[in-house]
């Protein structure tokens, strides 16, 4: 499975961006999607998540301010920033539970992209 994470940048506070996410591997299927940050010297923290069903969980800090949504067709994630604060710099991670085709949703398996940053900063 690879996950390949795109959108990231330096906006000023108030601006938007938006971050893509796809999802491949061959034999699996992607239940939940969803985007994860990790600012300097904190842990990692969900951001939101969205299941095939399109159903989404959002943090509080980023409710009304960013909207998550899918294509399952193309096993996409997005992730839409608007209202951009300082407190949102970090760098975003995309996260996909894969299920083996043929296999319960139980025998689900974590996987991670490789982080794009998001700079906030006038």
């Amino acid at each position: 499975v690879q996950l390949q994470a795109s959108g990231g940048g330096l906006v000023q506070p108030g601006g938007s961006l938006r971050l893509s996410c796809a999802a491949s591997g061959s034999g699996f299927s992607f239940n939940a999607l969803g985007w994860y940050r990790q600012a300097p010297g904190k842990q990692r923290d969900l951001v939101a998540t969205i299941s095939r069903g399109g159903s989404t969980n959002v943090a509080d800090s980023v409710k009304g301010r960013f909207t998550i949504s899918r294509d399952n067709a193309k096993n996409t994630v997005y992730l839409q920033m608007n209202g951009l604060k300082p407190e949102d710099t970090a760098v975003y991670y995309c996260h996909a539970a894969a299920v083996p085709i043929g296999l319960h949703s139980s025998y689900s398996y974590d996987y991670w992209g490789q982080g794009t940053q998001v700079t906030v900063s006038s």
